[in-house]
């Protein structure tokens, strides 16, 4: 038996007790931003050299240059032709979808013209190059794969440059066959703080990069958080979460298995369920207890549920969408007879799962829209990884004569009092004289 923790809406400091349940600690480990630190630089110096013996260190492979740790396109191919036809099949309706997805979210340029001629608006054009951090060994993911390169191709960035560690050369074949699918141009065996390093500042092998994507542990996030400024980069991400709003109605063990979903990626992961329906969430705790020793992942997910998961009793749903508004999920299940109703009411989320039937597990491999989403209540001003992370906009203003002469007067009262008589005296010039 697991005790998971109960919390009510109605009961005295509930906020209080919520904001200590969902708080995540992110603070910097003092090892672990020293070693970042160090790393960072070596490579920043050093290039290569220090990449192939860092590669050597941590990832335990035998390599004598940086050369050696690309992967070329025909062994990407190899990967792909290597798979069943249910894995191939799988990988490909996925990527279709993700594509479809993503293509409405393309931004145009635009302009528009005044009356008097001047025209502005703003001119929107893909980065240049995109970096891709893939976990590696064990833990790998082709769906990151497809997630964070997709956005980028449809957005139009001309070269996506992915790093995978192969830690003693453990190599996931679905990981590079990901990546001939979606049309990935260069991809290194490299990992950690190094490949982060490797992507921001560039080595002589290991072009920089403009922009830094994917998941990673803790010295990847560390390296991230650092080369910031350098490069862009997509988020700074926390454990995973899944909140479910259910109105008693859905099959329990549905629901259990769908906050097993989020707690077995590690043992800092968050599920929480929320119900006005006190009955239902002791349903649900019932079939936690039966389920979970059918787990692969049991002592992941019984972790995870002892220290992060909830059990929450609201008076009504719209009590259930005011507490989901505090918590701001990466994931939100508004597992209800009237999913449209409730979403009115929903202001904060990563990505909202509609209806008793949409798994968040869809979401996380075939839906179409991207899994890469805002954690530790960042959902209140941050959205999911999009092909708008991958465009950038720039001004453009074109100001006739007239329209310049109008505008210039208004811009030396503006500048006057700002005490810039330069800038009052350029816009000046431009005034035409009556």
């Amino acid at each position: 038996m697991i005790a998971i923790k109960r919390l009510c809406s109605s009961e005295a400091g509930f906020d209080t007790a919520l904001k200590q349940l969902v708080s995540w600690d992110d603070q910097l480990d003092a090892d672990v931003h020293l070693t970042v630190k160090t790393i960072l630089h070596d490579i920043k110096e050093q290039g290569d050299s220090s990449l192939v013996q860092y590669t050597k260190k941590f990832d335990r492979l035998n390599v004598e240059s940086a050369a050696e740790l690309e992967i070329s396109q025909e062994r990407l191919q190899q990967a792909l032709c290597s798979l069943s036809k249910e894995e191939r099949s799988a990988l490909e309706v996925s990527s279709e979808r993700v594509f479809d997805y993503h293509k409405r979210q393309l931004q145009q340029s635009w302009d528009f013209k005044e009356n008097n001629g001047t025209v502005l608006g703003q001119r929107i054009l893909p980065i240049e190059r995109a970096g891709l951090y893939v976990p590696g060994g064990k833990a790998s993911y082709p769906s990151s794969v497809l997630m964070n390169a997709i956005p980028a191709k449809v957005a139009g960035v001309k070269e996506v440059i992915m790093v995978v560690p192969t830690p003693s050369g453990e190599v996931n074949e679905l990981v590079f066959a990901a990546a001939a699918i979606v049309g990935v141009d260069r991809v290194f065996t490299v990992g950690g703080a190094q490949a982060i390093a490797a992507l921001a500042y560039g080595t002589q092998t290991i072009p920089r990069v403009d922009k830094i994507v994917g998941p990673g542990n803790i010295y990847v996030a560390t390296a991230k958080r650092e080369v910031f400024g350098t490069v862009g980069i997509d988020m700074i991400a926390g454990p995973s979460e899944i909140l479910i709003v259910c109105d008693g109605k859905t099959n329990p063990d549905w629901i259990a298995m769908d906050l097993f979903s989020q707690a077995e990626h590690d043992e800092n992961a968050q599920a929480i369920l929320i119900s006005p329906d006190k009955d239902f969430l002791a349903q649900v705790e019932n079939s936690i207890q039966k389920l979970l020793p059918t787990m692969d992942r049991e002592d992941i997910i019984r972790a995870s549920l002892v220290s992060r998961a909830a059990m929450i009793e609201v008076a009504d749903l719209e009590e259930a969408a005011r507490v989901s508004n505090l918590i701001a999920p990466e994931h939100l299940e508004l597992s209800v007879e009237d999913p449209e109703t409730l979403l009115e009411s929903i202001t904060h989320a990563g990505a909202i799962f509609m209806g008793r039937y949409t798994a968040e597990a869809l979401g996380d491999y075939c839906a179409g829209p991207n899994h890469v989403l805002p954690t530790s209540g960042t959902a209140r001003f941050s959205s999911p990884l999009g092909v708008y992370d991958f465009q950038k906009r720039s001004s453009i203003l074109y100001f006739s004569e007239q329209g310049a002469s109008e505008m210039g007067e208004v811009a030396s009262v503006l500048a006057r009092g700002e005490g810039l008589s330069a800038h009052a005296r350029s816009a000046e010039y431009r005034i035409k004289k009556t």
